[in-house]
C-alpha cells in the first residue's frame, strides 16, 4: 500500500469517486493518474477516521489533508523518532501490531513518522541487531527446550570416576527466560521430568513446545509431519500445549535454544570448570545459583534483565499449571496371545478371551498397566513386576476356563493317579517343570482329557513313554497317540555302568 501524501485536490476527488460514484481503486487511479496503492491508502485512512462524503465534502481541502495525513513541517524541523527497543518489546505482548503502535505514536506526536517510514526505522534497527522480522517471538507462545552439547560432569567420591552427564535448557521465546538442569541421561522419563521441573520454575504453561527432533521427543524425524513419542504427546496434552519440533537443517526454528545453549555454557558451564560435585544434587544446587544469576543480569539488547523482561511481558501470558501432576507412562504394542494374555515387561496380563490374537496397545506406569483397542481400554491391572507370571481376572476367561479357577495341583495328581501311576508322574513333572503350578493346568487337563477319546490303557502306556523321553506337555502326548507310537515297544535305556575295581578307589566305607 503506498502511503505518499497526495495533493489535496487528488484526496478529495479520490473520496468523492470511491464514495459516490462507487468506481473501484483501478478506475479512480486511472482517472487521476495515480496507483491504486495510493487510492487504497487514502480509503483506509479515511476508514480509520470514520470519514463519510458528506463530512469530507464540507471540510476545507488543507484541514482533510491534515485529518488524513497530520499537520504538515515546516522546513527544517526534526520529526521525533520512534523508540525501536520500545516497538520490540511491546511486539512480543498478543495482539500488538506494527500499525498499532504507529497510530499510538501518531496520538504522542501528531506531526510524527508516516507509517512507512516509521516501518523503515524499526528495521533499519532490526538489522543492525541482527533480527529477523519473522522471529517475532509472542508473549507466552514458545518454550524452547533442548540439550546442551557440551556436558558437566560428577566425580565419584570413592572410586574418583568421572561421569558425564546432560544439560537441559528451557528458554521462553519472548522473554529469554532460562531454567537449566543437570540430568543423568537423555531418556524419555529424565526428558519429561525437566520439562516438569522447567515449568514449575517458571509458574505457567505456554502455547507449544519447541524441542529439537531428539529421539526422547520426536520418533520420526520429518520436516513436514514429525511423529511426536506417544508418552511426549501425552504430556502435552495435560499441560494443555502443543508440541512444536524444530524442521531439520532449519537452525532459525531453535535459533532461541541455540542462544540459549551458547549463553549458558558461557556463564554456567565456563564457572564450573574448576569445580568438582560428588553428585547430581550437588551440582544442580550450584546451577541454580549461577541461572538466578543469569537471569538476573542485564541484557544490552533490551536495557534489562531477562526477570524483569519476563515480569513485565510475559508472565501474564502464560497458562495456569495443571492441577494434577504429570504420570509417566510408556506406551507399547501388544498382541493377545491364544490364551488371551499380553506380555508387558516379562509380566503377562489378561483381557477379554474375544480379543485373541489381536493387536493392543499397553500404557503402563509405576503401578498400573491399562490395555486399549483402537483407543478404548479393555483391561486394567496393578503392575507386577514378577518375571513370567500371570495376573488374570475370572471375566476374561471363557465359562469353560473359569472351571479352571476349581482346580489344585493335589486334585489334577489325584484324577491322574486314576488313570495309571505313569500318567500320574507325568502330570506330577509338568506340574514341577512350570515355574507356577498354575501354568501348567491346562496341559495336564488336556492330556487327562485325551483318555475320553484314546481311552485310559493307551493313555497310560503313552504317558509311560513320555515319562521315559522326557516329553512334558500335552503336544507330545497328543502326537504319540495319534501316531500310535504307544503301541511301540519303549526305547531301552542305557544300562547301569558297573562299579570301578580299583585298589585306589576305597568306596563310601572307608570313611566310616
Amino acid at each position: 500500500m503506498a502511503t505518499g501524501r497526495l495533493s489535496m485536490r487528488s484526496i478529495r476527488e479520490v473520496l468523492r469517486q470511491k464514495l459516490v460514484l462507487k468506481k473501484s481503486h483501478r478506475e479512480v487511479a486511472r482517472s487521476l493518474g495515480l496507483s491504486a496503492g495510493a487510492v487504497g491508502g487514502v480509503m483506509v485512512r479515511a476508514a480509520k477516521l470514520g470519514l463519510d462524503w458528506a463530512t469530507a465534502e464540507a471540510l476545507p481541502e488543507i484541514v482533510l489533508e491534515q485529518r488524513l495525513y497530520g499537520p504538515r513541517l515546516a522546513a527544517g524541523v526534526q520529526r521525533p523518532l520512534p523508540d525501536p527497543v520500545y516497538l520490540h518489546k511491546e511486539r512480543k505482548k498478543t495482539g500488538v501490531t506494527l500499525e498499532l503502535l504507529h497510530l499510538e505514536y501518531l496520538e504522542q506526536h501528531p506531526d510524527g513518522y508516516r507509517y512507512t517510514q516509521f516501518c523503515e526505522v524499526y528495521r533499519e534497527w532490526l538489522k543492525k541487531h541482527r533480527l529477523s522480522m519473522r522471529q517475532i517471538h509472542r508473549a507466552g507462545e514458545k518454550l524452547f527446550v533442548d540439550y546442551s552439547g557440551k556436558k558437566p560432569h560428577t566425580v565419584d567420591p570413592a572410586t574418583g570416576v568421572v561421569t558425564d552427564v546432560e544439560l537441559f535448557l528451557a528458554v521462553l521465546g519472548a522473554s529469554n527466560y532460562t531454567y537449566a538442569e543437570a540430568t543423568e541421561t537423555q531418556s524419555g522419563p529424565d526428558w519429561m521430568a525437566s520439562h516438569a521441573r522447567a515449568h514449575s520454575f517458571i509458574g505457567g504453561v505456554p502455547g507449544a513446545w519447541v524441542p529439537d527432533q531428539l529421539k526422547s521427543g520426536v520418533t520420526r524425524p520429518c520436516r513436514y509431519e514429525p511423529g511426536v513419542q506417544r508418552t511426549y504427546e501425552e504430556m502435552a496434552r495435560h499441560y494443555g500445549t502443543v508440541v512444536l519440533p524444530a524442521r531439520p537443517a532449519h537452525a532459525r526454528d531453535k535459533a532461541k535454544v541455540e542462544a540459549g545453549v551458547l549463553i549458558a555454557q558461557r556463564w554456567i558451564l565456563a564457572r564450573l570448570r574448576n569445580q568438582t560435585f560428588f553428585s547430581l544434587t550437588e551440582l544442580n544446587e550450584r546451577i541454580g545459583e549461577l541461572l538466578e544469576d543469569l537471569n538476573n543480569r542485564r541484557m544490552r539488547l533490551y536495557g534489562v534483565s531477562r526477570r524483569e523482561l519476563f515480569e513485565q511481558v510475559e508472565k501474564r501470558a502464560l497458562k495456569p499449571l495443571p492441577s494434577e501432576p504429570f504420570v509417566y507412562a510408556e506406551w507399547k504394542k501388544v498382541r493377545v496371545n491364544i490364551d488371551y494374555h499380553v506380555e508387558v515387561d516379562h509380566h503377562f496380563y489378561s483381557v477379554p478371551h474375544e480379543l485373541v490374537h489381536e493387536q493392543l496397545e499397553a500404557r503402563f506406569t509405576a503401578t498400573t498397566v491399562e490395555l486399549f483397542r483402537a483407543g478404548i481400554r479393555v483391561a486394567s491391572h496393578p503392575r507386577s513386576y514378577v518375571r513370567g507370571k500371570p495376573t488374570t481376572e475370572s471375566e476374561h476367561m471363557p465359562k469353560a476356563h473359569q472351571k479352571h479357577l476349581e482346580w489344585t495341583p493335589s486334585r489334577i495328581t489325584h484324577w491322574a493317579g486314576t488313570i495309571g501311576p505313569k500318567t500320574k508322574e507325568l502330570v506330577a513333572a509338568i506340574l514341577a517343570d512350570r515355574p507356577h503350578p498354575e501354568m501348567g493346568y491346562r496341559s495336564c487337563l488336556g492330556i487327562l482329557r485325551l483318555a475320553k477319546q484314546y481311552g485310559k490303557e493307551r493313555l497310560e502306556t503313552a504317558a509311560a513313554r513320555a515319562v521315559a523321553v522326557r516329553a512334558r506337555s500335552y503336544r507330545h502326548v497328543e502326537s504319540i497317540l495319534k501316531n500310535g507310537l504307544d503301541r511301540l515297544p519303549l526305547p531301552a535305556s542305557a544300562p547301569t555302568p558297573l562299579p570301578v575295581q580299583h585298589k585306589n578307589v576305597r568306596g563310601r566305607d572307608y570313611y566310616n
